[in-house]
């Protein structure tokens, strides 16, 4: 699907990309699925919770340094905002940075008054006042599900506000009801960037742009060999950062799932070439990575004294880590395509995925390559996952997949998961860091982090003997699969 920079809205990716959210088998079924006409999403007769794609999009905007967000709804739908004000903090000694700005999130609390009579002079009020107070170079504007049943119009309030003021701003829609895909937020919010901030080139600079979350910068010393710096998008970007995105040498993504839309709106609108090829995770994926780096920088025997000098000092550690985990099982949850790099991480390490509890699946994405397929690349380098849940964040089919695996770890990437692990006596590892397991080095991190975590087991065996599981053994006796479609289930002891 091509790219439309100038609609106000983008589709939400179960119609842009036919992207499911569930699913039960394996993963090789569902590569081939994807290839083919058979991929179907099935829906659930029962649904414990979802993720609100209005997070999401306010992952994009709110951690830009000189930007400001206002979430246009209840002031109750910008509650959890507040986690990007600390991690934004936190995680910049990751990358480096002291002396980041503070953090400019803001609501209009739409009361039952604007639900009745509408909430446009109030949207109107609030930016000015944002600008007054905050003096911000952009302003970002949220919608929620209350703004959009109510049919605000917040892409003409966003245009007059922008000609009153001088500024940037931006429409962005994500309200909750719009997608089952969380992730359509990320899309949402970058689609809201693209339109407002990214200007058209008008010179080729020595950078490449880094669509990532937070994590350590790493691509400083990767893209060093090649003559290049880093242009990290979005966390502690700037405004004029992002507008000269256009004139990079190409674009990189630490996870599709974030970045693929964005990548593909470089390439198609401003001629930025983007890697198309997954993550570096996993030797087998690393090599491809930065080959693909190579050629597009016209470099390639850089890339391949960069693999080289990585296998030289690597290669030793890995290769200890995967006699001390050979034989060991693990369980990965995780995001679309993190949950993917995890799966290579393990297979990379010698060790046996029981199963993964998958957030969602993308049968393509916007750039549409089958080279961009990350779940592909995992079958065909370390071969099939068993037990492969695509849920969106549905719980219990967690829970009742780790009590019949029974894995020797957990690994999750987002953190309301890993205290199913815990209380089951699964040791559990959370990294928040996406660059952590990148690369040769990546795997060195994950299997020393990894054997301390089996080992040091004593906290999680004891929390299990403590804890109380609050599904019956009714449920923890069905299928994680029963409620997909309305399966079966058996019938329930009195």
């Amino acid at each position: 699907m091509s790219i439309n920079l100038r609609a106000a809205e983008i589709p939400p990716r179960e119609r842009r990309l036919g992207s499911i959210t569930g699913f039960f088998g394996t993963a090789e079924e569902l590569v081939s699925e994807s290839r083919t006409c058979g991929l179907k999403d099935k829906s659930r007769s029962f649904s414990q919770c979802l993720g609100c794609s209005t997070s999401n999009a306010a992952c994009t905007t709110i951690l830009i340094q000189d930007a400001a967000t206002i979430s246009h709804g209840p002031v109750g739908c910008a509650s959890c905002l507040h986690d990007f004000a600390f991690t934004y903090r936190v995680d910049a000694q990751r990358r480096g940075l002291r002396d980041v700005t503070q953090r400019k999130i803001y609501s209009t609390n739409l009361t039952e008054r604007e639900t009745i009579y509408g909430g446009a002079e109030k949207l109107a009020n609030a930016v000015r006042e944002v600008y007054q107070r905050a003096k911000p170079n952009a302003i970002f504007i949220i919608t929620t599900c209350a703004s959009g049943i109510i049919g605000d119009d917040v892409e003409g309030c966003a245009k007059d506000m922008q000609e009153e003021l001088g500024i940037p701003i931006s429409a962005i829609f994500c309200e909750g009801f719009r997608s089952k895909m969380w992730t359509s937020g990320f899309d949402a919010g970058y689609h809201g960037i693209a339109r407002s901030l990214i200007k058209k080139p008008q010179i080729k600079r020595n950078i490449v742009n880094v669509i990532n979350f937070w994590g350590t910068d790493i691509f400083r010393q990767w893209l060093a060999p090649f003559g290049c710096e880093p242009n990290y998008i979005t966390p502690y970007s700037t405004v004029e950062a992002i507008s000269r995105s256009s004139e990079a040498r190409a674009t990189i993504q630490a996870c599709s799932t974030l970045g693929s839309y964005l990548g593909a709106v470089l390439e198609q609108e401003f001629g930025v070439p983007e890697i198309k090829t997954s993550p570096p995770y996993g030797i087998a994926q690393t090599e491809r990575w930065f080959r693909a780096l190579g050629e597009l920088l016209g470099n390639p025997e850089a890339a391949e004294r960069a693999i080289n000098e990585k296998k030289a000092e690597f290669m030793p550690k890995i290769e200890q880590f995967r006699r001390l985990l050979k034989g060991k099982t693990a369980y990965v949850t995780a995001g679309a395509s993190h949950g993917h790099s995890l799966l290579a991480v393990l297979g990379e390490l010698g060790m046996t995925p029981l199963g993964a509890a998958i957030f969602h699946h993308d049968p393509l994405y916007d750039n549409g390559s089958e080279e961009s397929d990350t779940l592909q690349h995992v079958v065909r380098d370390y071969g099939d996952v068993p037990n492969y849940n695509v849920c969106n964040k549905q719980e219990f089919e967690l829970v009742n997949a780790l009590n019949r695996v029974r894995p020797d770890i957990l690994l999750a990437r987002h953190g309301g998961m890993t205290r199913w692990g815990a209380k089951m006596g699964i040791p559990t590892l959370l990294i928040g860091d996406e660059h952590f397991g990148m690369g040769y080095e990546g795997l060195a991190n994950y299997g020393e982090t990894i054997l301390e975590t089996i080992e040091n087991d004593e906290f999680v065996k004891n929390l299990e003997k403590h804890a109380q599981n609050p599904y019956t053994k009714w449920w923890l006796e069905q299928k994680p699969s029963a409620f997909l479609e309305g399966g079966p289930c058996y019938a329930r002891d009195n």
